[in-house]
C-alpha cells in the first residue's frame, strides 16, 4: 500500500481506539476496475488520492517539491472522516513548509465521478475567513487547487494529464504486503503537469511530473510498532519508474519488501524482497522531534541494471501532525535527487521518499 501513507492514519487509528476503522466495508474483487477505483469507496477502512512531485518555473529553472493528498476513513461504518496534507519544498531557499486538516464529513462520501474532493480550513487570520481545498478529475486528468491557512503565500493551482499509463501495481493493482493485509494500489507514475506555484508570497509558473498514487483498504494494519519506508523514482535517461517499500515489524522483527518496476512500453514487473536492495548510507536526527531518520539511501535493482543513490534535496522535510488533540504524529516525507548508473551508464532522476515511526 502506499505504504507510509496509510500509515500515517493507521497510527492515527491505533492511538484513538474509538476511531480504530473497521474493515468490513473493505472490497476485493481480485483485480482494481478503472475508472470505479477512482470514485470513493464508501465506508472504506483508510483510502487516498496522492500526489508527489518535481516542478521546475519555466523561467527560472528553479524547482519545487510537491506533497497533496487527500485521506478518507470510516471508523465503525457510519461517521465518515476526512485529512488533507500539503507540503512544499523550496531547495533553493532550503525551505519546507506544509499544511494539514482533519474532520469530520457532514455525509459519508459516495462513489460518484469524477471525483470531486474539497476540504474548507480556516485561515490563520480570522479576518480573511475561510479557505478550500479540492481535487477534481479522474484517470490522469487532475485539478489540484490549495493554499496554505498555516504558512500565508504558499500555495498552488496545477492541472495533470498522463504521460504514461496507468500502473497496477502487483499487476492486478492489489498489492499483498505478507501475510498482514492485501490492499488496493495503483499509480500514474508520471503525470505531466503545469500550472502555477506561490512560494514565499512569489508566483511561479511551472512544469514538470508528478506521481500519483491510489488506494484503498488500507485500515487492516495499525500497529504502532510497524515502521515503513516507501520511494517513488523516476529515472530520466531510461524513463523507467520504480516504486519500492520496506516494512519493518520492530516487535517481531519480520520485514516485508516489494514494489514495482514500470518501463518504457509498459512493462510492469512485480519485485520481491529479494530482488532489490535499501540501503541507509546516512541519517538525519530532526530538531523537533529528536527522531532518526535515514537521509542517503543506495538502491539497487540488480535485475533492472541500477544501482543508484537517493539523497534529499533539503534535510529538514518532517512533518509534526497534532491529531485529534490526543497525538502527535512525526513523519519524513521529502524530494530527493537520484544518481547512479543503468548497466553501467550514469543515470540521474527525481524521487520522493517517506518514512513514518521510526
Amino acid at each position: 500500500m502506499k505504504t507510509l501513507r496509510f500509515a500515517l492514519l493507521c497510527l492515527l487509528a491505533s492511538a484513538c481506539s474509538i476511531l480504530k476503522p473497521t474493515t468490513q466495508h473493505d472490497v476485493f474483487p481480485g483485480r482494481a476496475q478503472l475508472p470505479q477505483e477512482e470514485a470513493p469507496h464508501p465506508k472504506n477502512s483508510l483510502e487516498w488520492w496522492y500526489f508527489t512531485g518535481h516542478l521546475k518555473d519555466i523561467s527560472s529553472g528553479e524547482e519545487f517539491g510537491v506533497e497533496y493528498v487527500f485521506f478518507h476513513f470510516s471508523p465503525d461504518g457510519k461517521q465518515d472522516y476526512q485529512m488533507v496534507n500539503f507540503a512544499l519544498t523550496d531547495p533553493q531557499a532550503q525551505q519546507f513548509r506544509y499544511d494539514y486538516d482533519l474532520g469530520k464529513l457532514p455525509a459519508p462520501l459516495t462513489a460518484t465521478l469524477p471525483i470531486h474532493l474539497t476540504e474548507t480550513k480556516p485561515n490563520a487570520d480570522p479576518a480573511q475567513g475561510s479557505q478550500t481545498w479540492t481535487l477534481t478529475g479522474q484517470e490522469g486528468k487532475y485539478e489540484l487547487q490549495a493554499t496554505m491557512a498555516a504558512h500565508p503565500g504558499y500555495g498552488i493551482s496545477l492541472r495533470t494529464t498522463p504521460a504514461k499509463p496507468v500502473l497496477l501495481h502487483g499487476g492486478t493493482g492489489y498489492e499483498q504486503y505478507g501475510n498482514v493485509a492485501q490492499a488496493g494500489y495503483y499509480s500514474y507514475p508520471r503525470l505531466s503537469t503545469t500550472g502555477t506555484l506561490v512560494v514565499g508570497g512569489k508566483t511561479h509558473q511551472v512544469s514538470g511530473e508528478l506521481w500519483y498514487d491510489r488506494q484503498w483498504n488500507c485500515g487492516a494494519v495499525n500497529k504502532k510498532h510497524v515502521a515503513w519506508d516507501w520511494l517513488s523514482i523516476q529515472l530520466k535517461e531510461t524513463k523507467d519508474d520504480l516504486m519500492l517499500y520496506a516494512v519493518h515489524n520492530k516487535k517481531t522483527q519480520e520485514h516485508i519488501g516489494g514494489g514495482s518496476h514500470y518501463g518504457t512500453q509498459g512493462e510492469n514487473t512485480h519485485l520481491t524482497e529479494a530482488d532489490f536492495k535499501l540501503e541507509p548510507l546516512t541519517y538525519w536526527t530532526s530538531p523537533t522531534s529528536k527522531r532518526k531518520y535515514p537521509a542517503k539511501w543506495r538502491v539497487a535493482v540488480p535485475s533492472k541494471g541500477y544501482d543508484l543513490v537517493v539523497e534529499p534535496l533539503v534535510p529538514q522535510q518532517e512533518l509534526s501532525l497534532k491529531l485529534f488533540k490526543v497525538l502527535n504524529l512525526h513523519y519524513w516525507e521529502g524530494m530527493c535527487r537520484v544518481t547512479g548508473t543503468h548497466n553501467g551508464q550514469p543515470v540521474t532522476g527525481n524521487a520522493y521518499v517517506e518514512i513514518t515511526n521510526r
